[in-house]
């Protein structure tokens, strides 16, 4: 019989996952569902931004989840490592499968380099960060957030860093860097508002009826600038000192996709210099935020924990998005 190791988390627990992969079962496939330990989902984090920063060989993976693992013929996991000594003990492997878009807690060239396949899922975190930036453009723009923590503090305040008079949406132009699944989702959930959108990718080619420029059109010509790129040694700081200087006064920068997409020293001096209006910020260079980071001094950037992607529907869909594509893709 086909086995498969499914290792599960605190984000998506052994239940989701063994329910996420029911469409497995009624192939035929043995599934049998273990699960990497924290203590809790700060330890989990820590984990998952070491790995995404330096690679499947930084956390080794625990001995009891390791243990038979040459029984298996598919690997599925969200965030647990996959190195070349998980690969080696694993002789009979043919699929490995991640939970997610990005991919960097596989060794994915020495997993293939022994023939085996790897895959992610794609447009899982779809519905979760496009409704999450357009949340954090709103809460930017219209000073939601730091109103509400204004009044919290016994202050009445009308008047922000973007002025008295806050702008709208409607109004305004919206850039977005990459128009991937996310991307075009965003553009889906603010085209009705009434803003202009535009946008910057490499690898679209397709038709749409937003308007695609290359990034210096689109960081002079925007209001709003969203990020939504794959972070890879090419993009890594594709946002930075020159483009801010090249941006509108009153421009607000929004990422909710990978911080080192955006420079973050540039990004911080632009804030504080005020040569853009203000920013919006999920994700950061050291996390969780230190006490004495920038950010907690500026009045002109809304924080959040990273969080963009936390929803019930973006973990407890995965397992089963990706059981589907390995049936109809690989199977």
């Amino acid at each position: 019989m086909v086995k498969c190791l499914a290792i599960a988390d605190l984000f998506i627990d052994k239940q989701m996952m063994e329910n996420g992969l029911a469409d497995l079962k009624e192939k035929g496939i043995e599934v049998v569902v273990k699960e990497w330990q924290h203590d809790d989902l700060e330890a989990l984090q820590k984990d998952n931004i070491t790995l995404e920063k330096q690679g499947s060989e930084a956390v080794d993976l625990p001995d009891y989840l390791i243990e038979g693992i040459e029984e298996y013929d598919y690997l599925i996991t969200q965030f647990a490592p996959v190195g070349k000594k998980v690969i080696d003990k694993a002789k009979n492997l043919k699929f490995v499968g991640v939970l997610r878009a990005g991919i960097e807690n596989v060794n994915r060239q020495y997993a293939e380099e022994k023939g085996i396949t790897v895959f992610n899922t794609p447009g899982r975190s779809e519905t979760s960060v496009s409704e999450y930036a357009v949340g954090l453009m709103l809460s930017e723009i219209r000073n939601i957030a730091r109103a509400d923590r204004k009044l919290r503090n016994g202050e009445w305040e009308k008047s922000y860093p973007n002025g008295v008079l806050a702008p709208e949406l409607k109004e305004s132009v919206v850039g977005l860097v990459g128009y991937g699944a996310i991307g075009q989702k965003v553009a889906n959930l603010v085209r009705p508002f009434g803003g202009k959108i535009i946008f910057f990718d490499d690898y679209f080619k397709g038709e749409t009826e937003d308007t695609q420029v290359s990034l210096e059109e689109l960081v002079t010509q925007a209001d709003i600038i969203s990020m939504h790129y794959r972070l890879t040694p090419e993009t890594r700081n594709m946002l930075n000192k020159e483009h801010f200087r090249k941006m509108k006064t009153s421009a607000v920068v929004i990422n909710s996709a990978r911080s080192g997409l955006i420079n973050e020293a540039d990004l911080i001096e632009a804030l504080q210099t005020k040569e853009i209006t203000g920013a919006a910020v999920d994700v950061f260079e050291q996390e969780p935020l230190p006490a004495d980071h920038p950010y907690l001094a500026l009045e002109n950037v809304t924080i959040t924990p990273h969080i963009a992607g936390s929803t019930i529907g973006n973990f407890a869909n995965s397992p089963k998005i990706l059981a589907n594509r390995l049936i109809n893709e690989y199977l």
